[in-house]
């Protein structure tokens, strides 16, 4: 009975090591999968962050006012930055790819919670879009949701600091 056991185990340990580092990221951001998926003209995966030029403008999407419109789509007022080849990036990623519903968002968090080490850069930078996205429904919900967002932000803050923490 003690060799069928140790088989078993041995058999799951060698199955869970093999796991893809694909499939890993698809357990926190299954959107981008799917997304892979759908489209063939997109980025394989966007990335929003490649150079020190795309974090500027990834900030400068930041501080542009945002739209949220009634589907939850995320749009960029200015229509010059809007117009922009990252501007479309930055819209395939918040629209297609992030989680926007707070049942999504607390998911999302109780992965980044039991993730046992060291976030990809494209899971970082989604996992911060996100709190940005929360950040935003925070700011615009009424007494009773604006509790549930701002924990909700609260705990993607936690995931954040702990994975800069033991970077």
């Amino acid at each position: 009975m003690h060799w069928k056991t140790l088989l078993l185990l041995l058999f799951y340990y060698n199955a869970h090591a093999t796991v893809s580092p694909r499939w890993n990221r698809a357990m926190l951001f299954p959107a981008a999968q799917r997304f892979k998926r759908w489209s063939s003209s997109a980025p394989v995966s966007p990335v929003l962050q490649n150079s020190l030029e795309d974090v500027d403008m990834l900030f400068e999407f930041l501080l542009a006012e945002i739209e949220i419109d009634k589907s939850l789509r995320l749009s960029i007022k200015d229509e010059e930055l809007a117009s922009l080849r990252k501007a479309k990036e930055f819209d395939t990623v918040c629209n297609d790819i992030i989680p926007k519903s707070i049942t999504e968002i607390r998911r999302l968090s109780a992965r980044l919670s039991d993730y046992p080490r060291v976030l990809k850069k494209e899971d970082f930078e989604r996992t911060v879009l996100t709190m940005v996205y929360t950040a935003y429904r925070a700011a615009r919900a009424r007494k009773h949701q604006k509790d549930s967002w701002a924990e909700s932000f609260i705990s993607l803050y936690k995931a954040l600091k702990h994975d800069l923490m033991f970077s």
